[in-house]
């Protein structure tokens, strides 16, 4: 910006060889002088904004940061994401389609994390993996894989249960259609490799964000079903079936569930929630390897208490009504499956997670 003296001086400089127009410079001086006025106006009363802004943080207890995101000269924060660590000396799923489902601590598929963000993922032994993601802060997208063309028809999305349904043979040709059963839904199959079938769904159509999401899947790499805890050693004979994480609301929010079985009829789930703004659960009746724990009414479900802002639980038992036959999974395998579990000291800690 010019200053006023400089400007006087500018204007004589011009005139120097002929007539100074003292109009135009009065008028001129007058103009800069206003704008001068209120330009030191507008400053004092942002000061004086500022400073009732930062009594009204002294006041209320309302953190700079958070308010900054309110305040109209401040930028947008990046949403913290999360990213599962590589399974070392795994394939993708491209280069062996056959491992998909193997094994349910692993994913044989990633994502560029330029261009999309995980919201969650999970592995179903011997059935299907998937990942839910999002572009540019755009809706969720979720992706189903399999080595069958029997995928899933009951999925959630943006925690919506719906049905995606197929007339006929599905078509794996990576047209964009409408999804049945969902009145603005969109959903595209199509085949990454040979002997490879694939899905993505979406609530809201937005054709754009589905073919920027499917772009964003990588093939060639695997990930592991990381979650802010691990298991130790598994009662006899049982297997996990299901690993499941979601950090949609990371770092707020993190959820994971791993799911055993021993045999059709022997089912026990581990579910892990830490929410930054949780409160400890203090009440217990028995103690697990020196953490404090407590036993459901029915007796079929065990919960460590005193982790703060954290809930951890093993379910196990017969959870019906009537008589439980005799193979089922007992307290005593909830209790040595928590003794011997490891968790993350800081769940907003992805590097740390097992």
């Amino acid at each position: 910006m010019i200053d006023l003296d400089d400007q006087i001086a500018q204007t004589l400089r011009e005139r120097a060889e002929g007539d100074v127009d003292t109009g135009r410079l009065l008028r001129g001086s007058r103009a800069r002088g206003r704008r001068r006025q209120v330009h030191r106006r507008t400053a004092v009363g942002t000061a004086l904004c500022l400073v009732g802004v930062l009594g009204f943080v002294g006041m209320t207890g309302t953190g700079l940061d958070e308010l900054a995101g309110r305040m109209p000269w401040s930028t947008a924060t990046p949403t913290p994401t999360v990213v599962p660590p590589r399974a070392d000396g795994v394939p993708g799923a491209a280069t062996d389609p056959t491992l998909v489902g193997a094994d349910p601590q692993v994913l044989h598929v990633g994502l560029d994390p330029d261009r999309a963000r995980y919201l969650g993922w999970e592995v179903i032994r011997d059935q299907v993996e998937t990942v839910r993601l999002s572009v540019a802060g755009s809706e969720e997208v979720r992706v189903d894989v399999s080595t069958s063309i029997e995928l899933p028809s009951s999925v959630t999305i943006n925690g919506t249960s719906v049905e995606v349904t197929e007339s006929g043979r599905p078509t794996f040709d990576g047209t964009v259609r409408p999804a049945s059963g969902m009145a603005r839904g969109l959903v595209t199959l199509w085949q990454p490799a040979p002997g490879l079938y694939a899905r993505a769904v979406m609530l809201h159509g937005d054709r754009a964000v589905l073919d920027r999401a499917v772009k964003a899947l990588r093939w060639g790499e695997a990930r592991r079903c990381a979650a802010p805890l691990r298991l130790g050693a598994l009662p006899d004979g049982a297997k996990i079936t299901v690993c499941s994480v979601d950090v949609a609301s990371y770092p707020r929010l993190v959820t994971a569930r791993f799911h055993l079985q021993r045999s059709p009829m022997e089912n026990m789930s581990v579910e892990y929630r830490y929410a930054s703004q949780g409160g400890t659960h203090t009440e217990a009746d028995r103690t697990i390897a020196g953490r404090p724990a407590l036993l459901s009414a029915r007796g079929t479900r065990l919960e460590l208490a005193g982790i703060p802002g954290t809930t951890v639980y093993a379910d196990f038992g017969w959870p019906w009504d009537g008589e439980a036959p005799a193979n089922i999974f007992t307290e005593a395998d909830a209790t040595a499956l928590l003794a011997d579990l490891e968790l993350s000291e800081d769940p907003t800690r992805p590097q740390s997670w097992q």
